[in-house]
């Protein structure tokens, strides 16, 4: 019987270990599917569409924020919200990808890559290592950030979710 119990208290440490590796573990996975240009690795470590729907939820936010109440209160200015918000939505759309991310995690301003692929590296451009000096931390147990700076040296947040034992990025959290 102590036998058993032993076997059980060892078999939960180790599950709680695989754990709370688990964010490092992504990590470390998405920055080798960075760094070989693996979309379909990537895939495995990230939840485009709740990215998607993250980057654009905080897009349209700071476009309606920065119109102004003036902008809101008119027909025509809401009107014109409304279609620099779908704009704003078919962009997130289109650079949500591989190439968008990598760029990100590379601190670049600006997204060189529209498609699906990895973009080539442009003449005289070396690339920066994915998450270079980032800072990591536990949220929760069930979340985890790691926070980088921008080209500008803004925080950048990218927010890793556990889904049962696995990690996945989930959420960027744009400077202000």
């Amino acid at each position: 019987m102590k036998k058993a119990g032993w076997l059980l208290a060892v078999a939960l440490l180790v599950l709680l270990g695989w754990v709370a590796a688990g964010p490092w573990l992504a990590v470390h996975a998405i920055k080798d599917a960075l760094r070989n240009q693996d979309a379909g690795a990537l895939a495995t470590h990230v939840d485009f569409p709740a990215l998607r729907a993250s980057l654009k939820h905080q897009l349209a936010d700071r476009l309606v924020r920065d119109a102004g109440a003036e902008m809101q209160s008119s027909v025509l200015g809401a009107v014109g919200l409304r279609m620099a918000t779908g704009a704003t939505s078919l962009a997130v759309d289109a650079t949500v990808n591989p190439a968008g991310l990598a760029a990100l995690m590379e601190g670049r301003a600006i997204w060189r890559q529209v498609g699906d692929d990895f973009a080539p590296p442009a003449p005289g451009d070396t690339g920066r290592e994915p998450l270079r000096d980032a800072r990591y931390r536990y949220l929760s147990p069930s979340r985890f950030s790691i926070t980088v700076q921008d080209a500008s040296g803004a925080p950048l947040a990218f927010i890793l979710t556990r889904q049962g034992l696995r990690w996945r990025l989930t959420d960027v959290r744009l400077p202000r």
